[in-house]
């Protein structure tokens, strides 16, 4: 287990190459780039099920052919690696993101919503949608990569990196403000313009075509559509904006999340962006209107086949500005979704388990199916490797799997760590251990205490325009977030496990893989209960914040 210094927490800055705000590199200058670095492009989707993959048993018939309409995600497959053993240190959009562009745990992270809210948890550090990057503080895959001389972009999902500017989640958007008025218009543009600023401070000299968060939390209801169409002719512009120097695309997707219904996914105005509604809609794409007689050509009609096609029509179009500028011989190309989604907002392996492809022409030595471990504090490291960075083993939590793609053996890591909200996990072994802890406080709040809390919840809720979840304040906390009956995200697994509300849980994998049976409190299990502990606490005490086993 490998873990970078944790003080001191400022980076200082470096002077030459950069702008005086963005954090310097702990990366040594390469020595020997390869004579033609190569162009790496990282797709991130948003809340994909494992059904919405060919490749798996879940998005196959009975005879074993993929029901999805997904050719180009179903070529990347084909051609390229599939990481079959992929998992995800936090598993919701905010530090799953964090994971990927930093490489770091997301107890990591240093801004001031995050350290406020772990001073106000008596310094337990909780993982939500609250970590994120600090620009010119923390480096990411972009600041590293500029470094090394590539060209760095970011398309579509922000959703991780502090833009202070934009509608900050404690105040009360107007839901029903009209964003063709020229004030309004005006602060759209502005904010959008202030999020491009804060994304390039990150390590992204082009930044555009973002939605700072999820559609229906941006603030204004005539906005809250999806737009993969407008998303993807920014990753098509950044492509076609070529210069000597290798490139790096984000290229981050808002959809499967929702909203999936028509009215605000496919069948929504194409002109209607986060910044406002455009003149004229993007046409790159095949037409919105072929949507739904291709999913129901596939007998998916009814089951929002359509979002899916619409997220592979655009992977197709990025696939074919490669070929048409002559850079996809030399560009690996990552695809990622970014948490489990069946258990989303939990620990359990619904929830950390994920998809990932690496594709490059060729394909990888390790072959079609590479199952070797991966977390998604991984992919930088890997990334960096590609590029030709050498003395990495410091700059991230994660490490380069790029030698097992090539074929080498990988040293695999003797546990995996894993944090989220009130939850700490690690697997080693055939078993899991999963700690869940509320500070002190928690336990002493009275039934009316606990109802004022849940009612703020849920009042925060419908300022977005979304529905309460439970009014019962006398249920047990979440275990994402600490609300009687659970938050949003986590709602659908609440209750769904025997132990999922015992502070601590023991699962042996391989004879219980749905952690149905806690062997937490069984005599024969307390040896390896303690041998668990003990791996965890070995975590805990190289990360920030404290949490009590």
């Amino acid at each position: 287990m490998k873990f970078k210094k944790l003080l001191p927490l400022i980076i200082p800055l470096f002077v030459l190459g950069c702008s005086e705000d963005q954090a310097s590199s702990p990366l040594k200058p390469t020595t020997s780039l390869p004579s033609a670095p190569p162009n790496i492009v990282f797709i991130i989707t948003d809340d994909m099920y494992p059904h919405m993959f060919n490749v798996l048993p879940e998005g196959q018939d009975e005879t074993g052919s993929g029901r999805n309409v997904t050719p180009n995600i179903d070529r990347i497959a084909q051609e390229g690696s599939f990481l079959s053993n992929t998992f995800v240190a936090s598993p919701v959009c905010t530090p799953s993101r964090y994971n990927v562009l930093t490489g770091n745990y997301a107890s990591r992270a240093q801004n001031k919503q995050f350290t406020d809210f772990t001073a106000r948890n008596e310094n337990q550090t909780v993982i939500q949608w609250n970590s994120f990057i600090t620009p010119g503080v923390e480096n990411t895959v972009g600041n590293h990569l500029q470094k090394m001389g590539y060209r760095t972009g970011f398309v579509g999902k922000n959703h991780v990196i502090e833009s202070l500017e934009q509608i900050h989640q404690d105040k009360s958007p107007d839901l029903y403000a009209d964003p063709t008025s020229p004030a309004i218009k005006a602060e759209l543009e502005y904010r959008h313009e202030a999020l491009q600023d804060d994304i390039r401070r990150a390590g992204f000299e082009f930044a555009d075509n973002l939605y700072h968060d999820n559609p229906r939390w941006l603030g204004i209801d005539a906005l809250a559509s999806q737009n993969m169409d407008w998303i993807t002719e920014g990753g098509v512009r950044f492509l076609r904006s070529r210069d000597e120097r290798p490139f790096f695309l984000y290229f981050a997707t808002t959809i499967p999340h929702g909203p999936t219904n028509a009215e605000n996914s496919w069948l929504a105005d194409p002109r209607i962006t986060p910044k406002g509604i455009l003149d004229e809609a993007p046409d790159l794409m095949p037409g919105r209107d072929t949507l739904t007689p291709r999913a129901k050509a596939a007998g998916r009609a009814g089951e929002n086949h359509e979002n899916l096609i619409w997220l592979d029509d655009a992977i197709g179009v990025l696939l074919e500005t490669l070929e048409a500028t002559g850079e996809i011989d030399n560009t690996i190309l990552f695809f990622f979704n970014d948490h489990g989604q069946n258990q989303k907002g939990t620990l359990y392996q619904g929830g950390i388990r994920s998809q990932a492809f690496v594709w490059q022409k060729d394909g990888f030595s390790c072959g079609s199916v590479c199952d070797f471990s991966v977390s998604n504090t991984d992919f930088l490291e890997t990334i960096l490797e590609m590029a030709g960075a050498r003395d990495i083993e410091e700059v991230s939590d994660g490490s380069s799997f790029y030698g097992a793609l090539n074929g080498t053996p990988r040293e695999e890591a003797q546990s995996m760590y894993f944090e989220l909200g009130y939850m700490r996990a690690v697997i080693k072994g055939d078993y899991k251990y999963i700690a869940l802890r509320y500070p002190n406080y928690a336990h002493e709040l009275s039934l009316k205490e606990r109802q004022a809390m849940l009612d703020e919840y849920n009042s925060f809720r419908r300022s977005f325009g979304a529905k309460a979840v439970n009014d019962d304040a006398s249920l047990p906390f979440g275990l994402l977030e600490m609300v009687p009956g659970g938050g949003g995200a986590e709602n659908a697994v609440y209750r769904s496990k025997p132990g999922i509300f015992e502070p601590d849980q023991l699962y042996n994998l391989k004879e219980d893989p749905m952690e149905e049976t806690n062997l937490a409190n069984k005599p024969e299990h307390q040896k390896t209960l303690t041998e668990m502990r003990a791996e965890l606490q070995n975590y805990l005490d190289q990360l920030p914040g404290t949490f009590n086993l």
